[in-house]
C-alpha cells in the first residue's frame, strides 16, 4: 500500500533490518573522510542519480558541515570549475562519477589511479564505501519514489 505523497513503500518500516545495515553502512563508510569532501560526493552522486530526496539532505548537510555555496551551486559543472575544488575533491569526484556510472563501462584506470595519488589506501577503500553507499540509497530513495517535503 503506497505511502503518502506518492512514495510506494517506507522501506525503514517494512524492512527494518534492511535499514538499520544501511544506516551502520553509511556511519563507518564516512569513518576517516573529512565531512566536507563526504558531502560534496554524496551530493554529486545523488545529482547523477537524480536522486530529489538525497539531494535535498545532502545539500543541507553540505552547508552545515561548511561547504561553500559556491562549490554547491558548481558541483554539476565541477570539471570546468577548474580553482574552485582542491585537487583531492576534483579525484574524489572524478571517481564518484566512475563508480555511479557504470554504464560507460568499468571505473578507469586513470581515474582510480588519480584517487589513489590523493587518498592513502584506507581513505580509498573509505571513498569507496562512501560512494557505494549513497548509490544504495539513491536507488532505494528514487525506486521507492521519496519525495523531499516542501521548504518555506
Amino acid at each position: 500500500m503506497p505511502t503518502t505523497n506518492n512514495q510506494r513503500l517506507d522501506l525503514a518500516k517494512l524492512a527494518p533490518e534492511v535499514y538499520k545495515a544501511m544506516i551502520a553502512l553509511d556511519t563507518v563508510a564516512r569513518q576517516g573522510l573529512e565531512p566536507t569532501l563526504v558531502e560534496l560526493v554524496l551530493t554529486r552522486a545523488s545529482q547523477l542519480n537524480h536522486c530529489a530526496w538525497c539531494l535535498d539532505m545532502h545539500t543541507r548537510d553540505a552547508r552545515s558541515a561548511g561547504v561553500s555555496e559556491q562549490k554547491l551551486d558548481l558541483l554539476n559543472a565541477w570539471e570546468e570549475a577548474l580553482n574552485v575544488y582542491s585537487d583531492r575533491e576534483r579525484v574524489a569526484l572524478a571517481l564518484t562519477e566512475a563508480v555511479t556510472v557504470l554504464t560507460d563501462g568499468f571505473v578507469p584506470d586513470k581515474v582510480y589511479s588519480a584517487a589513489a595519488e590523493h587518498f592513502d589506501e584506507t581513505e580509498l577503500a573509505q571513498l569507496i564505501s562512501v560512494i557505494v553507499t549513497i548509490n544504495a540509497w539513491n536507488r532505494i530513495a528514487v525506486t521507492t519514489r521519496r519525495t523531499p517535503p516542501v521548504r518555506g
